[in-house]
């Protein structure tokens, strides 16, 4: 009983060669014995019940006949030749026809002989027949055969596969080998004093009946196994990986609160702190006092005031003898970040710099002196502030912003700019809900800024169709009249053939039509236009040079103008609901009323109009994501692509969520008594622990 039978090589399977498994391995990835166990069915087709022919309707997508087969003829000519059969029961008469392998299968069909019939029906002439059916002879123990009359598996497929004899019924066959030949050797991976606890099938019977279940309940049991088996490992792994850091990375100890945090809280902080603002600065001063490199994920909604804890935690480490980064994805939101610090901390205060790709040569070697000299205190930019030329004195605190934009490496290459690690916190807009982020941020510890500062009105948001154009064109005219700025977005730069859309070109000569000089200037950005000219075109809107903003999504983070009070969004339907948030949070910075408008078609599908009702009804940035989430599936939402999270191949994040939790504490209670995982009842979890860190996925441990 080899647990390394699984890796071997798709062709030696019975049934399979070497044509089959080059096919297997590049149409769904297939190479050993272990894919193919872990390629589970994606439904179950309920072979229980019979029809009979009277009530097989159009509409069903599959039936069941028991029936006599009466007659069979090959009808029509060449390119037309098909086979024909009739079968019969006690209610009526169904036509069979096949087009394809007839020879073969006319040969194989004996009149007078009863049948099970399975396939999906259809209509000719106000007749029931069936294409292709599946046909099995019956007998009287056909019932204990496996997969005929219970819940039959269905498989993924492709035309490729198919020409190949693996169809779904195919990889059926292949996959009934499999597990008669092998099931001895799927061991247990987990001990017995969890699979007890939480009442879990067996490993090699949860294998066995996910793919051949025995009835519906053994299904569900042996679902919930595998689901319990993928949460426990990928929550084992994030926490044991945490423990490893902190055991790891040291960290330094800012112990003093002093002058320049004193300073700035009391005499230049423009508005009292939330509370929530003051618990995460409070978690924040507790880690870096712990010598360990602290490693926090800091999520606030649009306008939480995220900038001001990063800003104060900063301040924080220059008290202590350190410098500081920001490390943002674009030039937009570094220039956004500088001019609010800017703005926070004065001239005479401390140094702050800015480096981007757009810095000019004499300005980045000024930059350059003043990090290695140590002057220069606070240092914000993008990628370039992992160049290798850029050399800090003693970096000791770092914010990432947005970090699912980065990779990996460059975020450890910050890392590596100080003997010592600097303390990191990583700083999100994108609200997550509580079990994404146990899993995409399970490794970090996670504050959340839950309430908005006192005085924000909440924005106002309406749901305008195409028909309603000229009554939004009234509005804008009204707020501009205000004095106020407005922002109008569209999805597209150029117009799509595939896709009706209003586009950005398109809406620029509505909105000079609509909108003539002089009365009204216009400032235009989206993402071809270079850096220089964007930055030229935003500073117009930002000086109030111009009353409306045509843009992209280019400026969906990192645009604070508290003047710009509406924000209008062209085919609102085709923005997910994340990003239409994001750009709702452009406005509502000031301390007048602001208005999102969200352009649509009249016709919706049913997810883009729970988008827009969603928008319209709340402002809530984790109530929105847990919409987004349900709609969506953790597959489909940013930075999950890089997280480990589009492994899951059972357990599903959105229907889940109780078990995660579960699973979550259970795994923080067995690192609490066994943090090394030593004991002589966690050997076994040990050795997965080793396997996984080795490259080996969690679900393949046999």
């Amino acid at each position: 009983m080899n647990p390394k039978v699984f890796e071997t090589p798709i062709e030696y399977l019975k049934g399979v060669g070497l044509s089959r498994a080059n096919v297997l391995k590049k149409e769904l990835g297939i190479n050993n014995f272990g894919d193919l166990l872990n390629s589970f069915p994606y439904k179950y087709i309920d072979r229980t019940r019979f029809y009979k022919i009277k009530d097989i309707q159009p509409d069903l997508p599959y039936v069941q006949v028991l029936a006599r087969l009466t007659r069979k003829e090959i009808a029509g000519e060449k390119r037309t030749t098909r086979l024909v059969a009739y079968a019969q029961d006690d209610t009526g008469v169904i036509e069979l026809v096949w087009f394809q392998g007839i020879k073969w299968i006319e040969k194989t069909l004996i009149p007078g002989k009863v049948y099970v019939l399975f396939g999906k029906p259809s209509f000719f002439n106000g007749k029931p027949q069936m294409a292709h059916p599946e046909m099995e002879l019956y007998t009287t123990g056909i019932k204990e055969r496996q997969g005929n009359l219970t819940l039959q598996p269905a498989y993924n497929s492709t035309e490729k596969l198919k020409q190949f004899a693996l169809d779904s019924k195919g990889i059926q066959r292949l996959t009934a080998v499999l597990i008669e030949q092998h099931v001895k050797d799927i061991h247990e991976n987990l001990p017995p004093y969890i699979t007890d606890r939480f009442k879990l099938m067996s490993r090699a019977d949860a294998y066995k009946n996910i793919h051949f279940p025995g009835d519906s309940h053994k299904l569900h049991a042996a679902q919930h196994r595998l689901k319990f088996d993928e949460l426990f490992f990928l929550q084992l792994k994030l926490l044991k990986n945490k423990l490893l850091h902190s055991q790891k990375f040291k960290g330094n100890i800012f112990s003093i609160v002093g002058d320049a945090f004193n300073e700035f809280y009391h005499h230049k902080l423009p508005f009292p702190l939330t509370n929530a603002q003051k618990r995460v600065l409070k978690e924040i001063r507790q880690d870096t006092q712990r010598g360990v490199q602290m490693n926090r994920l800091l999520q606030g909604d649009v306008g939480s005031g995220k900038t001001v804890v990063a800003l104060m935690s900063m301040l924080l480490a220059v008290d202590n003898g350190f410098q500081c980064c920001i490390m943002a994805p674009t030039e937009i939101l570094a220039s956004q970040h500088y001019a609010t610090i800017k703005e926070l901390v004065g001239d005479d205060f401390i140094e702050v710099g800015l480096l981007t790709g757009s810095t000019k040569q004499k300005e980045r070697k000024i930059i350059h002196e003043h990090l290695e000299n140590g002057r220069l205190k606070i240092l914000i930019g993008t990628h370039a502030l992992i160049e290798d030329k850029v050399q800090y004195q003693n970096l000791g605190f770092v914010v990432i912003d947005e970090q699912h934009r980065f990779g990996v490496e460059q975020r450890s290459k910050l890392w590596r700019k100080n003997t010592i690690p600097p303390h990191v916190l990583v700083m999100t807009a994108t609200p997550i809900p509580r079990t994404l982020a146990m899993t995409l941020y399970g490794d970090l510890d996670i504050s959340v800024i839950d309430e908005l500062p006192a005085g924000r009105k909440p924005i106002q948001t309406v749901h305008y169709y195409e028909n309603q154009r000229l009554a939004m064109f009234g509005f804008m005219k009204r707020e501009i009249a205000k004095g106020r700025q407005v922002y109008v977005v569209y999805p597209l730069i150029q117009e799509s053939e595939k896709l009706d859309l209003k586009n950005l070109e398109a809406g620029i000569e509505t909105m000079a039509h609509e909108f003539p000089l002089p009365d009204y200037r216009i400032s235009i950005v989206h993402g071809k236009m270079k850096a220089v000219d964007k930055q030229f075109e935003m500073n117009r809107f930002i000086k109030g040079e111009t009353q409306i903003m045509v843009a992209t999504t280019v400026i969906e983070v990192g645009v604070n103008i508290p003047n710009a009070s509406v924000m209008i969004i062209e085919n609102a339907e085709r923005f997910g609901l994340s990003q239409l948030h994001q750009l709702r949070g452009r406005v509502g910075r000031g301390a007048e009323q602001s208005y999102c408008i969200l352009m649509s078609t009249q016709k919706l599908s049913n997810d883009g109009r729970i988008r827009l009702n969603t928008m319209v009804r709340t402002n809530n940035g984790f109530e929105i994501a847990e919409t987004d989430l349900e709609l969506r599936g953790p597959g489909n939402l940013e930075g999950t692509e890089q997280s480990g999270v589009m492994d899951l191949k059972v357990a599903n994040l959105v229907t889940d969520q109780e078990l995660l939790v579960k699973v979550r504490e259970f795994v923080e209670s067995i690192f609490e008594k066994d943090p090394q995982l030593a004991l002589p009842e966690n050997q076994i979890l040990h050795q997965a622990f080793k396997s996984a860190q080795e490259g080996l996925s969690w679900n393949k441990i046999s």
